[in-house]
């Protein structure tokens, strides 16, 4: 994961306009751990990146940087990068 992610999370948190510790209450994890996606110290588990991505109503890939606002794609799948290394 990239800094895409800890961006992302800021920037819909400043959005909602809710505390660190709501969106924990919220999704069921600890304020530093928000803290730290946050701050890319490290990276939430897969169940925690599906209840952020339904909390702010985004794709898992919109927070991953796979896409964009719009929906579209901004990274390859790891199917079409092999098949371009052949």
């Amino acid at each position: 994961m990239s800094n895409v992610f800890s961006e992302r999370l800021k920037e819909l948190r400043a959005d909602k306009k809710i505390s660190m510790k709501d969106l924990a209450k919220a999704v069921g994890a600890t304020d530093g751990a928000i803290s730290n996606w946050e701050n890319g110290v490290n990276e939430p588990k897969l169940t925690f990146i599906v209840r952020l991505a339904l909390f702010f109503g985004v794709s898992s890939d919109y927070l991953l940087g796979l896409e964009d606002e719009t929906g579209e794609k901004t990274r390859k799948g790891a199917a079409e990068e092999v098949a371009e290394k052949k």
